[in-house]
This record gives structure tokens, sequence and C-alpha cells, in this order.
């Protein structure tokens, strides 16, 4: 065999293996790794809303308490939580900055239907799940054009109707 063939019988080898290894790798969408999983948040810790953030607050303790216990099979849970001052535009930038920046799996229970509704078309179009959407508006049930984005909280109306007193 001469150098030449030699050297391309290597390379092929090399690429196959290469090949094979890279295939083998587990693939995980943006922001979960084998180690971690980012989690991001948008909640109003300013503003006329403020007093919402303290749900913002208790979830990052109770993801801190996952990741105490071991994380969720291995992988520690990266909370990241930014203040919208229960603001539209403001919402809008930290949703860019979430799905951006810190590259983040999904958006879990962002507060407030302006922000939500802000923000909604922008995470669909990146394909970034909007979990457990924290507002009662009936907007959110709506998979057919927004199948990234899903409500938390029973709907205002079924709530006012659920409070009425029988006779």
């Amino acid at each position: 065999m001469t150098a030449r063939i030699r050297s391309l019988v290597a390379l092929t080898a090399i690429a196959v293996m290469t090949a094979t290894a890279a295939n083998a790798q587990k693939k995980y969408d943006t922001g979960a790794t084998d180690t971690e999983i980012k989690i991001g948040n948008i909640m109003p810790y300013s503003g006329p809303a403020s007093a919402y953030g303290t749900i913002g607050k208790a979830e990052a303790a109770y993801f801190n308490k996952i990741n105490a216990e071991g994380g969720i099979n291995g992988r520690k849970i990266t909370f990241i939580s930014y203040d919208d001052a229960f603001s539209p535009p403001k919402a809008v930038e930290q949703a860019r900055k979430l799905v951006e920046s810190d590259e983040v799996l999904l958006l879990f229970q962002p507060l407030g239907t302006q922000s939500n509704s802000a923000t909604q078309k922008y995470l669909n179009s990146k394909k970034v799940p909007q979990l457990f959407v924290a507002t009662g508006a009936t907007k959110w049930g709506d998979p057919q054009n927004f199948p990234w984005t899903m409500g938390w909280q029973p709907n205002y109306q079924s709530e006012a109707g659920s409070t009425r007193p029988t006779s």
C-alpha cells in the first residue's frame, strides 16, 4: 500500500470512529445537559405587583431544596429569575435575555397577563416552553395557535362562577 492510500484509509477510519462517537452522544435541547437543567422565570419583584415576587422567591427556594436532595436524576436545576416590574416591554427584554443569553430550556410560571401576552409570540417562535403561566386569563388554553404555552390557574370566569352561593 502506498503512503497516500494508507493516509486515506486512516482518515476514513478516523472519520467513521468520530461520526460513530458523535452519534452515540446524548442530545438535549438548549438548556439541558447531563448535569444541569436551566429554568427561566419572570416575576414582578418591583413595581405595582411586587407582592407577587414572593412567588418567585418561593420557587427558587423549592428548586434549591430539590438540588440539595440530589437534583432531578442527578441534574441540578439552575433557576434564573428576572424582574419585569410588571411592565410588558421589560418582560420582553427579560424573556429575550433568558432565551438568547442564558439559554434556558423553558420559562416556568411567569406572572401576569400583560407580561405573558407580550412574550408569548416570541417564545412560541423560538419553541421555548412557556409553562404554567400564572394568570387566569382564558387565552392560555390555545394549543392550536400557541403550542408552546400552557396556563396554570383556573380562568377568572370559572373562579368567579364557583364562588357564587347556591340557593
